[in-house]
């Protein structure tokens, strides 16, 4: 279902917060965002369900200082036997948007002139990161058949392996003995 995905261009998206209020407030001035959504997409390719998770903002002298903790599932396909998998990923992060280039971090956030901060392109970053390199449907998978290409963790094949190479025979007579 594409109509319900939130996309950055999306106002009314969670990851968008209107923090213009808190610049007004003197350093020390913290409050707590809900960010809550069943699906949404982090251009150009990360689709996220069941996202769920806070953003506490506080004003400091040098910008404002988010604090984010973050839940939501990922599909991903099994390296072994391609299978679709359900993935939990977590993330936590602490960035600062500065007021002034003086204060800015090496993540180069700028606080907008708009007042409204999108946590799209951070939050992007930090579940990439999140995102196990080698995904397994289970930790003691199969895989598929090298020869017929079926999945091992469903099927047991009944053909003999494939020969191999003839000039690798001597090599295999060794291992045999």
């Amino acid at each position: 279902m594409l109509f319900d995905i939130l996309t950055v261009s999306d106002p009314l998206s969670p990851l968008r917060l209107n923090v213009g209020f808190i610049v007004a407030q003197s350093a020390g001035f913290s409050r707590e965002f809900p960010l809550e959504a069943p699906r949404i997409l982090l251009p150009p390719d990360l689709a996220l369900t069941d996202v769920s998770g806070t953003a506490l903002i506080n004003r400091t002298n040098q910008g404002i200082l988010i604090q984010v903790n973050l839940h939501a599932v990922i599909e991903l396909e099994c390296v072994r036997c391609l299978n679709l998998v359900v993935q939990p990923l977590q993330t936590h992060f602490t960035e600062l948007y500065a007021f002034s280039r003086r204060y800015v971090t090496e993540a180069g956030l700028m606080m907008p002139e708009t007042g409204i901060i999108d946590l799209t392109p951070v939050l992007r970053e930090y579940m990439l990161l999140e995102i196990p390199f080698n995904p397994l449907c289970r930790p003691d998978c199969k895989g598929l058949c090298p020869v017929c290409g079926a999945n091992q963790n469903e099927t047991t094949c009944q053909h003999e392996d494939e020969p191999g190479d003839p000039r690798l025979a001597a090599l295999k007579d060794l291992l045999d003995h």
